[in-house]
């Protein structure tokens, strides 16, 4: 479905209710929440559904619009969703349309708008706003930006594009508080989670003549650090920061004798063929998977098919 037909599509209908992903970042609930707040400015009912894993951080942006209880949507809409297994806890339906950035969206939605050009799924959302209302309105210039600016590590990534750019500068002139949104997302943090950073920095690993580094993220050292689900935003960019590396790998054991693993690279490793083989899937230079084993085990797996891909490039 092209983003001209999802904008009549949503403009012929009404009571919607708006998915976000498992661990929710800034990307899936900003989108999603500008998307809400447009279908209400159009005069729409529509909400977001009640994601339980929303941390502190986010939950001002997103928790008014949570789905009142009983709510009965008509239509599901999925908003930076790629495949069913990333699905918020608890929910159970049909999804009929779906706006993904991630070129490994498995087609589970009815109707898919699909750009795997954008950065963000912010820019695609953004784009939409455009349609429906020539721009977007302050508030959901500020969700927009928290959705671009989060998945670009701040315009950082090698993800961004002239259009991130163009996205950023159009929702800075809509009124978006870039100032004071960078400061909460990028350069304010807790004690514990400052205290859990100098505990993966002491911890990195290199592999293949430091061209992979490895972040082993263990229950015991979160506990030591005592930080909460609150202060774990993009722990991924962490290895990311050591010179000379193609690879980083972020391993967070997840308590339950799985492991969650975060890819990262430059342009020499499609991460994503690696995620792929795991069951995972995602960009070419930012993937993950989840690993059935304890974080040890994971990276003795993960290792050798990331030398393999090196070596071939």
């Amino acid at each position: 479905m092209t983003l001209n037909e999802a904008a009549r599509w949503l403009s012929e209908r009404d009571s919607y209710l708006i998915l976000t992903h498992t661990r929710p970042d800034g990307d899936t609930l900003g989108s999603a929440g500008a998307l809400c707040r447009a279908l209400r400015r159009a005069g729409k009912r529509a909400y977001l559904y009640p994601n339980p894993e929303v941390t502190e951080k986010f939950a001002p942006f997103v928790a008014p619009l949570f789905a009142e209880a009983g709510f009965r949507p008509a239509h599901i809409i999925s908003v930076d969703i790629a495949a069913p297994n990333l699905f918020p806890a608890g929910f159970e339906g049909r999804v009929e349309l779906a706006f993904d950035h991630h070129p490994s969206n498995s087609g589970f939605a009815e109707n898919t708008v699909l750009d795997a050009s954008r950065a963000a799924c912010g820019e695609i959302v953004l784009d939409l706003i455009g349609l429906l209302h020539g721009g977007p309105s302050k508030e959901e210039a500020d969700l927009l930006y928290i959705a671009v600016s989060t998945d670009t590590g701040c315009f950082q990534y090698a993800n961004v594009t002239e259009n991130t750019f163009l996205a950023a500068a159009a929702l800075a002139r809509a009124g978006a508080d870039t100032a004071g949104l960078s400061r909460l997302f990028f350069r304010t943090f807790s004690k514990a989670r400052l205290a859990l950073e100098g505990a993966v920095y002491s911890g990195l690993r290199t592999f293949h003549n430091g061209e992979i580094v490895a972040n082993v993220v263990t229950q015991d050292m979160v506990r030591k650090a005592g930080v909460t689900e609150n202060d774990m935003d993009d722990l991924a960019a962490l290895a990311g920061k050591l010179e000379g590396h193609q690879v980083s790998l972020t391993l967070r054991e997840n308590g339950d004798g799985t492991t969650r693993v975060s890819l990262r690279s430059g342009k020499r490793v499609n991460v994503s063929e690696i995620a792929r083989l795991f069951g995972g899937g995602g960009h070419a230079m930012a993937a993950g998977c989840t690993i059935k084993a304890g974080p040890e085990t994971a990276l003795t797996m993960l290792i050798p098919p990331i030398e393999a891909a090196l070596d071939q490039s």
